[in-house]
């Protein structure tokens, strides 16, 4: 199979720091090139990824994050090139609305943000065009008001390139953004409530991000709550790896939280708010903790050294790898080829009764997957492309 994946235009791919879209596209691309099919990138200039891409597209632009006026010509762009694959897996907003009709493959697009007021009339009107929408977590997909969701597909991560660490580091920490939503201020209140080390580690470069910092997490800071910056993904491991528990209180209910399963996979469990996809990541008294209110989640710092860190490793294995990711995908792109618009309509009806959770079916408590996907039949790519080689930044000595 010959598929074309579409990143945004904000970030390259993969991210160099925060960007966990990114990552996640790095991953599939990889990914479905080790399970024996091709893939072409559409990518900003400069994105490092080690998969063929689309060329003379334009350089990352983080600073116009969500402009339309960017997107929709780079997407137009991409879907020239990508004219002749077999399926476009677009992860832009605006792309799979701007393609010429009829095409002969099949479009496939990922709402890796909520069901708003402002994102649903969009994937609506995707929906009624026969571009297969695809839900990042239960909680996202029922939230969506007439879309027909062709799948639930829960983000994977390559687990083996993360090391187990020990939890010995003696501090708790918490990863994110430096927004409300992220919980980064109630996450240091539930620490210094609980007498407890904390690290945060956050992306803070938007004024409004600097604006919350001053405001609301800055003050908390001192003694054992320490900002330690915007990592990169050593780093990031690193810290998270030393910490005994990743503390998550989340303010809004996120699509998924990529954040969880990096913990789960160093081994770190995870202490959330019951707050969107946290429920489908974590479960309770097994790899983590996951109660209503945050300020329940002080007493539970004391008993997450309690928890087994090869069952939250083996978690992650299990069910958030990128072999799980890459079937679940190439479950959906056959269905597609095979049955093109009526897959949509099966899959509709389908996501109702719980068939799609990470491309399984749910058989009371056991999860079975309901099919295999077909062989891969190699192509040579017909589009113009180029491949860059994938750089891998050096691991930091310490985190500071």
């Amino acid at each position: 199979m010959l598929i074309g994946l579409i990143a945004p235009p904000w970030l390259p791919v993969p991210p160099v720091r925060y960007g966990g879209i990114e990552l996640v596209i790095d991953g599939l691309a990889r990914g479905l090139v080790a399970a024996g099919h091709e893939v072409v990138l559409a990518a900003p200039a400069g994105s490092t990824c080690s998969v063929p891409q689309v060329p003379c597209l334009p350089p990352s632009v983080p600073e116009r994050m969500g402009a339309a006026v960017l997107e929709i010509p780079y997407a137009l762009s991409a879907y020239a090139a990508l004219n002749e694959v077999d399926v476009i897996h677009d992860h832009t907003v605006s792309g799979p609305l701007c393609v010429r009709r009829p095409r002969r493959a099949p479009v496939v697009t990922t709402n890796h943000g909520p069901f708003n007021a402002e994102l649903n009339p969009i994937y609506a009107e995707m929906s009624r065009q026969k571009v297969a929408v695809v839900a990042i977590s239960k909680h996202q997909a029922s939230t969506a008001q007439d879309v027909n969701i062709a799948a639930v597909i829960h983000h994977g991560i390559d687990v083996d390139d993360i090391p187990v660490g020990a939890g010995d580091g003696g501090y708790a920490c918490t990863v994110g953004r430096m927004t409300p939503s992220k919980g980064i201020r109630e996450a240091a209140l539930v620490a210094r409530k609980a007498g407890v080390p904390l690290r945060i580690a956050a992306k803070m470069r938007e004024p409004q991000e600097r604006q919350y910092f001053d405001d609301c997490v800055r003050p908390l800071l001192g003694g054992d709550i320490e900002y330690v910056g915007e990592l990169n993904a050593a780093e990031k491991y690193q810290l998270m790896g030393g910490a005994f528990a990743l503390l998550n209180p989340i303010q809004w209910p996120e699509p998924f939280g990529l954040v969880m399963i990096e913990a789960l996979a160093c081994g770190t469990p995870v202490l959330a708010t019951a707050c969107g996809s946290a429920p489908e990541i974590v479960t309770d008294g097994d790899t983590g903790f996951v109660r209503c209110e945050f300020s329940s989640l002080v007493g539970m710092l004391d008993r997450a050294h309690d928890l087994d860190r090869k069952r939250c490793r083996n978690r992650a294995v299990s069910r958030f790898g990128t072999g799980r990711m890459i079937a679940d995908h190439l479950q959906l792109y056959d269905r597609l080829l095979e049955c093109g618009p009526d897959a949509l309509r099966q899959a509709q009806s389908a996501t109702r009764s719980d068939r799609f959770l990470d491309g399984a079916v749910s058989n009371g408590k056991v999860i079975v997957h309901d099919r295999v996907p077909a062989p891969a039949v190699l192509r040579r790519p017909a589009i113009p492309a180029r491949s860059r080689s994938a750089t891998v930044p050096a691991r930091p000595e310490s985190v500071r």
